[in-house]
């Protein structure tokens, strides 16, 4: 694709399709990142062992500082981008796509090397005991002391990518992972491989993240006349200015992913105390519950940069006629999503372990999910139009929102009164309270006044 031709994208391609070229390959390559992720599940499942399986729900927390990681740097580096291809400074895109690049590849080593040298520590704040302590360890090892930087870096080359309309080959970047990530997966995890159990399954994630690295190497070198991610060191710039404008947007996906880490690791060990059975169906339900979340994450943050550039390019009517169209295509997906949650909860959790106790506590918290993905749609397009927009303060205000007033308390009092039936509604109560937030926040935010006077300040 050619610098005139993203051009083209951004400003004269009809909504429609320009939704489509930019969320479409994101959507699928992030369902083909969570079919993977159920594929350790699943073959992990095959095993019969709900100690096997129970390692990787309590790694989840671990793998999510990923994104937190990715938030900072993806996500501002991104946004910035956008907002000056959108005002033609073709400089400042280089050097954001470069020090979001190399703060990334920082923060990943160090992450390494923090879960290898405090090993133990780590183990017990993910909740492990006796039974489940060596399977989680050897998974850990794997997806995060040796996979940081390479599971980093990937979703990093991709964001990057997208900012400035290589949704496809930032999407088969990531795809090419994935895919070879399902193919390793039973050759390491079963009885007729290696039979490593949850061990493989990180094996697996670790090779397909280094390939998808190389994927995207290889494409940066071949297309470096045509793409403005720049890899050279000259021009990492951590000046007041590019690393200013990358951290507004980026602290707060921080904070959510922090926030979602200790939000998981509490429901992680209030769950434990209910047996590893209760927590492979939260697990369980939790990777399922993937399928929407990366829809709608697929949808919001795919459009970003068509948000982003046409507000900095001052076209209002082509931002908001972007932003209503990608309401009514993720809102459609996801009441189909709900319907499917509710009426074969137990047949969809039976595909990963066919377990009386497993299958109706997975349905339940299926069925909980499900009541929140339309609501859940407002907030996540009104935090992805701020990170468009570099206003990182009310993405910020959500995060602490969603997870500090909200999720968090409601974990703890519905599993006070309500037990492990009540956690499943955690997220619905939430969803539904700041969706109602999001739509005062949004019709602000897009008043035609305010807009032109945001758009001369940033």
């Amino acid at each position: 694709m050619s610098k005139d031709s993203r051009t083209t994208l951004f400003e004269t391609t009809p909504v429609w399709s320009a939704i489509l070229k930019l969320t479409i390959p994101m959507i699928l390559s992030s369902i083909v990142s969570m079919i993977y992720n159920l594929s350790d599940t699943y073959f992990v499942g095959a095993l019969n062992d709900s100690v096997q399986n129970a390692a990787i729900t309590l790694v989840a927390p671990a793998m999510t500082l990923f994104y937190g990681i990715t938030n900072l740097f993806g996500i501002g580096a991104s946004s910035l981008m956008s907002r000056s291809l959108g005002k033609k400074d073709f400089d400042t895109v280089k050097k954001a796509s470069a020090t979001g690049l190399y703060f990334a590849l920082v923060f990943a080593i160090l992450l390494s090397l923090i879960t290898l040298i405090f090993n133990r520590q780590t183990l017990n704040i993910l909740g492990t005991d006796d039974s489940t302590t060596n399977a989680t360890k050897n998974y850990l090892f794997w997806t995060v002391c040796l996979g940081s930087v390479p599971g980093i870096m990937s979703i990093m080359f991709s964001y990057l990518l997208r900012a400035e309309g290589h949704s496809m080959h930032a999407s088969l970047g990531q795809m090419s992972g994935c895919i070879l990530n399902i193919i390793l997966d039973p050759i390491f995890i079963l009885p007729f491989g290696f039979n490593l159990g949850a061990a493989g399954a990180g094996l697996a994630t670790f090779i397909s993240n280094v390939v998808a690295c190389i994927y995207f190497l290889v494409f940066l070198f071949a297309k470096k006349k045509n793409t403005f991610v720049c890899l050279k060191p000259s021009f990492f710039t951590p000046s007041k200015l590019i690393l200013s404008n990358i951290l507004i947007v980026g602290i707060p996906g921080v904070f959510q992913n922090i926030l979602n880490v200790v939000s998981m690791t509490i429901l992680n060990n209030i769950v434990a105390s209910y047996g590893t059975d209760v927590i492979a169906a939260v697990g369980i339900a939790n990777r399922i519950n993937q399928l929407p979340i990366q829809i709608v994450f697929g949808f919001t943050q795919g459009v970003m940069p068509l948000i982003g550039y046409n507000y900095a390019n001052k076209n209002f009517p082509r931002m908001k006629e972007a932003i209503k169209k990608t309401y009514i295509l993720t809102i459609s997906a996801l009441m189909c999503i709900l319907v499917a949650f509710n009426v074969a909860g137990q047949p969809i959790v039976r595909i990963f372990m066919d377990n009386d106790v497993i299958a109706q506590t997975g349905a339940w918290f299926l069925s909980g999910f499900g009541f929140s993905l339309p609501f859940m749609c407002i907030d996540f397009m009104v935090v992805g139009i701020t990170q468009a927009f570099g206003m990182g303060k009310y993405a910020l205000a959500f995060s602490f929102a969603r997870k500090v007033f909200l999720e968090i308390p409601l974990i703890l009092l519905l599993n006070k009164f309500a037990q492990v039936n009540g956690i499943a509604y955690a997220q619905c109560i939430t969803e539904i309270t700041m969706s109602i937030a999001a739509i005062f926040v949004q019709i602000h935010l897009l008043n035609n006044k305010r807009l032109s006077k945001l758009s001369i300040n940033n």
